[in-house]
């Protein structure tokens, strides 16, 4: 494992040491690393809600939308009956 050296303010290396005391994590390396997987993990969330954004875009107009219609599939895909409807 390759070793790297970060200078943090106080404020910062304070946090991080209360952290590790909370005994999730064995030192500051281990929370390190788990900001870093979690920092992954959003980026490629973010990479492909922005990818399913352009390509609904992209897919063209999705025509006329009728709020009732969509409300009565939704509450069929619940498993709804259309006296469960609520006055929106």
């Amino acid at each position: 494992m390759a070793t790297m050296n970060v200078s943090l303010p106080d404020p910062m290396k304070d946090w991080v040491e209360a952290q590790v005391k909370g005994g999730k994590y064995a030192n500051s390396s281990d929370y390190v690393r788990d900001l870093i997987r979690q920092d992954q993990l959003y980026q490629e969330k973010r990479r492909a809600l922005i990818q399913a954004l352009i390509e609904g875009e992209e897919s063209g107009s999705a025509g006329k939308l009728d709020m009732e219609e969509i409300k009565r599939k939704a509450r069929q895909r619940a498993g709804l009956s259309p006296s469960d409807a609520r006055d929106s």
